[in-house]
């Protein structure tokens, strides 16, 4: 079993590999490692991240196939069926860190802060429903003192959005309560920026 620690340190230094590997003919990210399946899966960490077609974790993170379980969904939310793939992945195969993994200019968060601006008449209920999950960690931004300018308010909300699905993950399930308490697991968040390439880690130290 790896630590949360480890978890962690693999992560740092794939994404590091990552960014160097930006802009150059390198060849030994996932996507050319690809042919070599693996019979089983033995993922080291979970990540819940965005459907953004430009986040895909196992590339960010220069994972292969089977080393992350990764959960995708409009905003890195945590829904039920979310929450229940964390605690399917943490309890079956020992996973002991979980990153919540939010991005820059993310749709989601914008569509949330265009809703509390101009709420729309007819918004689909599916649609709805993702940005009532993002609202809660938005609406305390926009009711003090917000910044004026949409970029800024987006990079505030990005980062509380990630928060607020971390202590949403710590606090509402007693399968994940026992694994932090007992068994070492560790939730955190981070924010990929879609500029740089670069993952930052920002509650890497939280429990």
């Amino acid at each position: 079993m790896i630590s949360a620690s480890d978890a962690l340190q693999r992560l740092r230094d794939g994404n590091r590999h990552f960014v160097a590997s930006l802009g150059t003919s390198e060849e030994s990210l996932p996507i050319a490692r690809s042919i070599d399946l693996p019979a089983d899966q033995n993922p080291f960490a979970i990540v819940i991240g965005c459907s953004d077609a430009r986040v895909p974790a196992e590339i960010v993170f220069d994972q292969g196939l089977g080393d992350l379980f990764v959960i995708r969904v409009a905003g890195n939310i945590a829904s039920p069926s979310q929450i229940g793939s964390v605690e399917f992945a943490a309890s079956r195969f020992g996973c002991r860190l979980v990153v919540v993994l939010g991005h820059s200019q993310c749709g989601a968060i914008r569509a949330t802060i265009e809703e509390l601006q101009r709420p729309a008449e007819n918004q689909s209920r599916n649609l709805r429903a993702i940005v009532d999950r993002v609202k809660p960690a938005v609406v305390p931004l926009m009711s003090r003192n917000p910044p004026k300018d949409m970029e800024t308010l987006m990079e505030y909300a990005v980062r509380a959005n990630v928060s607020f699905t971390v202590a949403h993950l710590k606090h509402s399930s007693g399968v994940l309560e026992q694994l932090i308490d007992r068994d070492g697991l560790r939730i955190v968040g981070a924010e990929y920026s879609l500029e740089t390439g670069n993952v930052d880690f920002f509650d890497a130290d939280m429990t």
